[in-house]
């Protein structure tokens, strides 16, 4: 391998090693995601934010050193080589951009489908069993909530509603629904 490097200028190599290297931990942080080891568990951050997105993270850097490498292999000879350092900066910018835009686009596909009492206020439900006059007893409703239905307590201010009719969602209180006839 060293044969290879022979002749070419400190540049050149810097490129070279600069590509191999960064491919192969690229190929490596591939392949653990998709077998499923979480960052967590590897975190090689140099500066941790609570945000969606890090600029110093270790995985920037291979995506930056991915892009700056393979450019400078790519041109080099082609040009003046301080264009060609300032080009592959800019390439290896682009691929961390790539990154960014990706991952914010997988972030769009994330749903908290986590069931909210809150979630029901103002929906229309259907009584399940029989709802005791004014708050003298629970009964209860079954309500759709993101696909799915709930049966859930529920209470009245107004006279009793039997199963089988429809009400409508107007509070919560201490985890019971309170609903009106519609």
């Amino acid at each position: 391998m060293t044969d290879f490097f022979i002749g070419m200028s400190v540049l050149q190599q810097a490129f070279w090693y600069s590509a191999l290297l960064s491919s192969i931990i690229f190929l490596l942080q591939t392949i653990l995601t998709f077998v499923g080891v979480e960052s967590s568990d590897l975190d090689a951050d140099f500066h941790h934010v609570d945000a969606p997105f890090e600029w110093f993270t270790f995985r920037n850097l291979i995506n930056f050193l991915l892009g700056f490498g393979w450019t400078g292999v790519a041109f080099f000879g082609e040009m003046n080589d301080y264009f060609l350092v300032a080009l592959a900066t800019l390439v290896g910018l682009i691929f961390v951009a790539i990154f960014f835009i990706i991952i914010k686009q997988f972030l769009k596909l994330q749903e908290d489908n986590t069931f909210q009492m809150e979630k029901t206020i103002g929906k229309t439900a259907e009584v399940y069993l029989k709802i005791p006059a004014h708050k003298s007893g629970t009964g209860k409703i079954q309500v759709s909530i993101n696909g799915s239905f709930h049966e859930l307590n529920a209470v009245t201010e107004g006279e009793e509603i039997l199963s089988g009719e429809s009400v409508k969602i107007i509070n919560t209180e201490n985890k019971i629904l309170i609903v009106e006839k519609i």
